[in-house]
């Protein structure tokens, strides 16, 4: 490479973008997401990597500028282009981000990625970072600045055999790589050069197990992994890019060596600004995950679903005598960590406490178990018939149910306040029970029949008798209560109820004019037991449009819909809500919202098709 390379020589250089970094904050939205399904990373719109935990999704950050950009650490590379704009794209049908700066006089772009090994068992995480000039002349600068532990140490690098590392006390390395000279200056290697057109440079982080390929071949291979698993979707109704999308940053999250799925790639982003509801999402919950595998299944994606399935199916077999499930799991099957909060955090837009681990692993939660099984069945009717053991694991689970279904819990939204009767608890528990029984005689596996279908016939009166508010005229959140809750919606898409059922048309009613705003709804407004408040949820409002289709409003539900879909960001990915302003809160991106879009484009996609033919047919 024909270049002008020179080193940043003084320290207040090497400081001038953390600076500037800490008094600009950057957006949620404004966000794109790579992975090896191992780990993820956030790249924002100005070239800084600002959010990895390595090497694994669990993991403590080695980046984590998004929730302290002057403590976090980040990896920053971008031209010197004052007046450029700038965009942000994914190669088609990739996880490969392209940033692009383009100038008056000189443009630059960005490829983001992390190579994707074809082995399942090998851990290790590599990023690549390739910047190429396409027009005039620039200057590109490069500062990598890692804070291990949850930006608790701070390690001086090493030069070894040529190359700058940082060495943990546990012996792991973190080592960046490039085709320029790099320089070490308090922590931070930096490094700055000028490119003219058709020049570039690649930056490499790993582990210090270097890849035998060239960049460009990892590259060729990571965009050639990602299109030839996009090419395996059948859907080809509207939205179609929408969904692919959303498929792509579902399989971002499903670990290749575990065959778990995260709720979210991030924690301690918060539900409202400058609010205290600032979770850990990296963990399994059994309920996201299902919903996951459901929606991939969908999409013709059969590989994950078998390989969740023989995730949980080790869970079910190894829960206790009495068949109870874990609400979430590591990524590994392990526990989840304990709650803690990292106070030396300042958080994102001084959110706080950032929190890691998470309390509601100790909950007990009766929903998990309709997801589960609901997930279980659909994989053995449309795939590998259940193992034995692993279906003696399932009829301990739903014998659990069979004897707890009326018991109190925190419910699917893990509520921190005493345990209630939840409509949407019971209504999973006979989504566990129906399944069971449903998988039982379709595979003609032994079960106990008659108490089975006693205990589904019982829930299924309860849940009439006691959970139907004559004097409001709708479903009800809680057993005798008269509040709504947006978990409602799934009633009719577990197949409980018609979807143009009177009672259930007039409780879908009143969740449009309760929970509803701009397309947008909220969960619930009751008191849930946390301080603050929280904004809509991106799930409920993708439910509600495929509510609406069901129910014969196909009109308004392609409003709803598409009104959502333009609340995503330029990438088209979510966080787990929206604000007043519709602007992305919470976790990024999370796996509940894709799932959600996913089932919505397609059964709207199909209602507008059948109608489309009838209106037409001769």
């Amino acid at each position: 490479m024909d270049a002008n390379t020179g080193l940043i020589g003084d320290k207040v250089a090497a400081e001038r973008s953390q600076e500037e970094a800490a008094v600009v904050p950057r957006a949620i939205e404004n966000h794109g997401v790579i992975g090896d399904l191992a780990t993820i990373a956030l790249v924002a719109t100005d070239g800084t990597l600002d959010f990895l935990c390595w090497p694994d999704f669990d993991s403590p950050t080695i980046f984590a500028a998004l929730l302290d950009p002057e403590r976090g650490g980040m990896f920053q590379i971008a031209p010197e282009l004052s007046d450029a704009r700038v965009t942000q794209q994914y190669l088609p049908d990739t996880n490969v981000l392209l940033t692009r700066w383009m100038g008056d006089k000189a443009s630059g772009e960005l490829t983001d990625f992390m190579y994707v090994k074809n082995s399942r068992s090998d851990g290790s995480s590599m990023v690549v970072r390739r910047f190429r000039a396409t027009r005039g002349s620039l200057k590109v600068r490069m500062s990598c600045t890692p804070r291990f532990e949850y930006a608790t140490r701070q390690l001086s690098a090493e030069l070894e055999e040529g190359a700058v590392i940082w060495r943990q006390a546990n012996g792991e390395v973190l080592r960046p790589l490039a085709n320029v000279p790099l320089a070490e200056i308090d922590g931070t290697v930096v490094a700055e050069i000028t490119l003219q057109a058709g020049e570039g440079i690649d930056f490499i982080l790993d582990d210090g197990d270097a890849a035998e390929a060239t960049p460009e071949e990892m590259e060729d291979q990571t965009v050639a992994f990602w299109q030839n698993w996009a090419r395996q979707s059948t859907y080809r109704g509207r939205w179609r890019e929408m969904v692919n999308r959303s498929a792509l940053a579902l399989k971002l999250m499903t670990s290749r060596k575990h065959g778990s799925i995260v709720a979210a790639a991030t924690f301690g982003l918060p539900e409202t600004p400058g609010g205290s509801r600032n979770w850990d999402y990296r963990a399994t919950w059994i309920r996201d995950a299902s919903f996951t595998v459901y929606a991939l299944m969908r999409l013709g994606y059969r590989d994950e679903a078998m390989a969740f399935n023989d995730w949980i199916g080790e869970r079910a077999s190894a829960c206790d005598a009495g068949g109870r499930l874990k609400v979430m799991y590591a990524i590994d099957g392990g526990e989840v960590a304990d709650e803690i909060s990292l106070e030396h955090l300042r958080g994102y837009g001084g959110a706080t406490p950032v929190r890691v681990g998470n309390r509601a692993a100790e909950q007990f939660q009766l929903d998990i178990y309709g997801e589960l099984l609901d997930s279980i069945y659909l994989s053995n009717k449309y795939g590998h018939a259940i193992s034995h053991d692993h279906w003696e694991g399932v009829r301990k689970v739903v014998e659990f149910v069979c004897d707890h279904w009326e018991d109190p819990d925190a419910g699917i939204w893990e509520m921190r306040r005493e345990p209630q009767e939840f409509l949407h608890s019971r209504l999973m528990c006979w989504v566990a029970v129906d399944r069971g029984i449903r998988l039982a005689t379709k595979r003609s596996l032994a079960a106990p029949f008659s108490k089975w279908h006693d205990v589904r016939n019982d829930i299924y009166e309860d849940i009439w008798k006691n959970f139907w508010n004559e004097e409001k005229g709708h479903f009800v959140q809680t057993k005798g209560g008269d509040t709504l809750d947006a978990s409602l919606l799934l009633m009719p898409l577990v197949r409980f109820v018609s979807a143009t059922d009177p009672r259930w048309l007039s409780t879908l009613t009143a969740i449009g004019d309760q929970l509803a705003d701009d397309g947008v709804v909220h969960r619930y407004r009751s008191n849930d037991g946390l301080d603050g408040e929280e904004g809509a949820f991106s799930a409920c409002s993708f439910w509600y449009a495929e509510c609406l289709a069901r129910a014969g409003d196909t009109k308004k539900a392609r409003r709803v819909f598409e009104s959502v879909l333009n609340y995503a960001n330029h990438l088209g990915l979510y966080a787990e809500e929206f604000d007043t302003k519709a602007q992305l809160a919470g976790n990024f991106p999370q796996a509940f919202t894709h799932l959600a879009l996913i089932s919505a484009a397609f059964y709207l996609d199909r209602e507008l098709d059948d109608r489309n033919s009838q209106e037409w047919r001769p």
